[in-house]
């Protein structure tokens, strides 16, 4: 018996669209990064980018457990001495709420060129509308 390893050529890739409103942003995030990866196919392969798209709606009424808006610090710098800048959560999830999506699925996966190859499939927006009605996304509930 030969073991199966899948090709770039043999993955079908999906579409899905996840709706996060007064979802928990840690849970939604690896369940994001796992169809990311390829996790949720009998075709898995490690070393293979096997996943599909995901399209985020809403990511602006996410919630957070705890006191994660005041204490979670998301950090930046900008290359020059005394650059470091710091936001909490509540400031990202009023400017930038789609970067924190981004950030947290991010995070899960793997580092280097293959991660980097994973989070191109990720769009996110932080209102209901998105423009990808021409890929026909199926509903993903999670």
């Amino acid at each position: 018996m030969k073991t199966f390893m899948a090709n770039p050529d043999k993955v079908e890739r999906k579409w899905f669209v996840v709706d996060v409103a007064g979802k928990n942003l840690g849970r939604v995030s690896s369940e994001i990064a796992k169809i990311l990866r390829g996790k949720n196919k009998p075709i898995f392969t490690p070393h293979e980018d096997t996943g599909d798209y995901v399209i985020v709606i809403n990511a602006e009424k996410i919630t957070v457990t705890g006191r994660k808006l005041e204490q979670k610090i998301y950090y930046n710098h900008s290359d020059y001495v005394g650059g470091m800048k710091e936001t909490d959560l509540k400031t990202m999830l009023a400017k930038k709420p789609e970067r924190v999506i981004e950030l947290a699925v991010k995070g899960m996966l793997p580092k280097g060129p293959l991660g980097r190859k994973m989070i191109k499939k990720l769009f996110v927006y932080a209102g209901s509308e998105h423009p990808h009605q021409a890929q026909k996304p199926e509903a993903l509930e999670l």
